[in-house]
């Protein structure tokens, strides 16, 4: 009886690393749960999707900032990004300290871990 749960104990250590290991699939990559989990509460990402609380990510790197048609943006927004293009650069930065890129902006996401942050503008490089 001890060998066959230390068996199956060896085989649920072994399948719990194989999990860790093995390539996320496409349809359920790193950066879509990221995202996913840290702005599907306010935002759409679908080339035709409906703004939500905040507006429509899609295309966002490239496109011009407070631009999306159809969105009111908080005078915060538009006078601190007026004229600029959304960039990863840009992005990081927002995505760290919105207050800071547009002080009273109504959007108070901070994102401290880098590699979360990475993740995340990776996601939005790709959605086009």
């Amino acid at each position: 009886m001890f060998h066959i749960r230390r068996i199956f104990s060896c085989l649920a250590l072994a399948l719990t690393a194989v999990a860790l290991v093995a390539p996320v699939s496409a349809g359920e990559s790193l950066d879509m749960k990221l995202v996913q989990s840290h702005c599907a509460a306010c935002h759409t990402f679908g080339k035709s999707e409906p703004h939500g609380q905040g507006p429509n990510l899609y295309g966002l790197i490239g496109r011009k900032a407070a631009s999306a048609s159809g969105y009111t943006y908080s005078s915060a927004i538009a006078k601190a990004l007026g004229g600029r293009v959304w960039t990863p650069e840009l992005l990081d930065a927002w995505l760290a300290d919105t207050q800071a890129v547009a002080p009273g902006t109504g959007m108070t996401y901070f994102q401290d871990d880098q590699p979360t942050r990475s993740h995340l503008v990776k996601y939005f490089e790709n959605l086009r």
